[in-house]
């Protein structure tokens, strides 16, 4: 049975590979963009694929853009993917950079979320997927404040769980290793914007690692198609770590937290 489906941050990476893989599917898909110019992309991008989708703009920490979308859009799935990542040490990160992760990474996926959830209960029916990260179950060195705003954001979907799930609506989270698609490089680019080996404490060689693992990153399309999956299985976990090892990783980092010293 076909779906409509809203999907943020769909101007690149996970976002973008889901929508049009889901349009490809025969649902239908509102794949929304934070700024203008990155819908004109996605418009002549789907054009020249050939595939069938509708493209607005969306930026979730804007209240008109929000009450907009829940206004004009009946939806059965939405897929909250829209995110940004800071980089630093966080003892001497920028808090407004640190709050700025929180106004998109948390308040605009929950008031997002909250508006169409309304709409879900009158029909007893609806289902948010919301992308966060391997971040969000451990936290990784020099992008902690990151990894804080998934964290957070992991609560909000655990309650959302239990909460709705009287009105038969239901909760999912898809939370990716390494991949691809530019965000992480974003990420990491945005340290040297504030960070000053000169005036901060933090020296240069704690970043030494990170070339490396940018350059190790996976195909994006596999975390894509588990976006996808998680969307349309009305029984999905509701956890979903990709790849495997991720998620074996993951799971020993936990274990391991019992017994780390101060």
């Amino acid at each position: 049975m076909s779906k409509t489906i809203l999907i943020t941050g769909a101007a690149s990476g996970f976002g973008k590979i889901a929508a049009f893989k889901l349009a490809q599917k025969g649902h239908k898909v509102i794949a929304t963009t934070q700024v203008y110019p990155q819908m004109s992309d996605l418009i002549r991008e789907a054009k020249e694929k050939g595939i069938d989708l509708v493209v607005d703009k969306l930026d979730v920490t804007d209240a008109y853009d929000r009450t907009y979308a829940v206004r004009k859009y009946d939806i059965d799935i939405l897929i909250s993917n829209a995110g940004i990542m800071q980089g630093g040490p966080i003892a001497e990160q920028p808090v407004n950079l640190i709050r700025s992760m929180f106004e998109t990474n948390v308040f605009g996926a929950l008031e997002l979320a909250q508006g169409f959830i309304k709409k879900f209960v009158e029909k007893k029916a609806g289902k948010i997927v919301f992308t966060s990260s391997m971040g969000g179950l451990w936290t990784v060195p020099y992008v902690a404040a990151y990894c804080a705003s998934k964290h957070a954001l992991e609560a909000i979907a655990e309650g959302l769980k239990t909460e709705l799930a009287p009105f038969n609506i239901k909760i999912a989270t898809c939370n990716p290793g390494m991949f691809g698609t530019g965000f992480n490089d974003r990420g990491a680019d945005t340290i040297s914007r504030w960070y000053d080996p000169a005036v901060n404490f933090t020296p240069s060689s704690a970043f030494d690692g990170v070339a490396e693992a940018l350059a190790n990153q996976l195909d994006p399309q596999s975390m894509a198609d588990c976006i996808v999956d998680v969307a349309l299985d009305e029984h999905s976990n509701f956890r979903n770590v990709h790849p495997k090892e991720t998620e074996d990783f993951v799971k020993q980092l936990q274990a391991d937290a019992w017994t780390a010293k101060s």
